[in-house]
């Protein structure tokens, strides 16, 4: 029988994903104290009483504070990071944040030396590393079955409802390829060991600025990494509103000197109409009569229980701090890469020139 170290759980913010944090948190062997914590008490009552936790409050603090603690989940909307994460370092707990840790490098600098001072286990939430296809594609690399790796590529492509939901919640000048950090984390992730030194970028606008927002329509991104591999990315959050896509719509490609990968992870091949529509997972209110079954972001409810890659990412976030087995986790120096390339590529799109990493503050 496996032994567990038992775990207390505080989910500080009760928006989307951290209802699902807290679902899989609930469900976990390990845990068995619960608490959780949103500026809106009917919220956090309401997540309360769907998972059992032993505790809810409006107050972050309470929450985190309590002795029965052990782990915090910071789930809160991006700008919202900064307090709770060092309020939970400040403690000596063990903490997952969402992506990204930070939105500028001084505030991710901040952030990773409380860690240091503190000793406490961060980890950030890119969860495209524990869906099932770039698992088992990052198998193959470390098993050496695609020689060095000399090039990558990855595009996404989302609804411009989805781009709308976003910027609601994000400062007019924020980081308009929200979106493609999670690929810049899975291209790093991928290419471990290798550090990007340059970022050329380029965009175009459309429907998106039309709308009043300071972001681009479609963005690409040229990444050259130290040993002289290169990435392009692309990202179009601009598609028409009812584009059948729940979320990403993505395809990932791996060259190497003795093989290559082709990562379709479209879901062009689970296509489902329904009269009645279906719910998107992120946009309240929005439905779709023909959807690509699958392509949720984080994830999908089947049979009651929530399946895919947020899921899979809190089990073994869970499962390492209970139970001591590997995390593969982004870590804190991981996210904050992701953080320098973002804003290298802001920086290339406003210049139209190549940007040198590591930037200069």
């Amino acid at each position: 029988m496996v032994k567990h170290e038992e775990l207390g759980i505080a989910v500080i913010g009760c928006g989307r994903i951290g209802t699902l944090r807290a679902t899989m948190a609930a469900a976990h062997s390990a845990v068995g104290f619960m608490a959780v914590a949103d500026q809106d008490p009917a919220r956090a009552k309401t997540l309360a009483n769907k998972v059992g936790a032993q505790f809810h409050t409006s107050n972050n603090l309470e929450a985190m504070s309590r002795p029965e603690v052990n782990a915090i989940v910071v789930s809160t909307i991006e700008m919202a990071h900064t307090e709770p994460v060092l309020q939970a370092l400040e403690l000596g707990k063990a903490v997952l944040v969402e992506k990204p840790i930070a939105v500028d490098l001084l505030t991710a600098d901040r952030i990773l030396a409380a860690a240091a001072k503190s000793q406490s286990s961060l980890h950030v939430g890119y969860s495209r590393r524990f869906k099932e296809r770039y698992l088992i594609a990052k198998e193959q690399i470390v098993q050496g079955r695609l020689g060095r790796i000399t090039g990558t590529a990855a595009r996404v492509y989302n609804s411009r409802s989805q781009a709308m939901q976003t910027l609601a919640r994000m400062p007019a000048e924020s980081n308009p390829v929200s979106g493609l950090t999670y690929y810049i984390d899975l291209m790093n992730w991928l290419l471990a060991g290798n550090e990007v030194v340059e970022v050329v970028a380029r965009g175009q606008r459309g429907v998106i600025s039309e709308s009043g927002h300071n972001a681009p329509d479609v963005v690409g991104v040229l990444l050259t990494y130290a040993d002289g591999a290169v990435c392009t990315l692309g990202v179009s959050y601009a598609l028409p509103a009812k584009y059948p896509s729940l979320g990403h719509a993505a395809r990932v490609e791996v060259l190497g000197s003795e093989g290559v990968m082709l990562l379709d992870d479209d879901h062009t091949d689970q296509l489902m109409y329904s009269e009645g529509g279906a719910d998107h997972v992120y946009i309240p209110g929005h439905r779709a009569n023909m959807v690509f079954l699958g392509s949720g972001t984080p994830g999908d409810w089947a049979l009651g229980e929530f399946q895919g890659p947020v899921a899979t990412e809190t089990r073994a976030w869970l499962d390492h701090l209970s139970m001591g087995k590997p995390c593969h986790l982004a870590t804190a120096h991981d996210a904050r890469k992701v953080v320098e390339i973002t804003l290298a590529i802001e920086r290339s799109l406003r210049t139209r020139q190549a940007v040198e990493l590591p930037l200069a503050q």
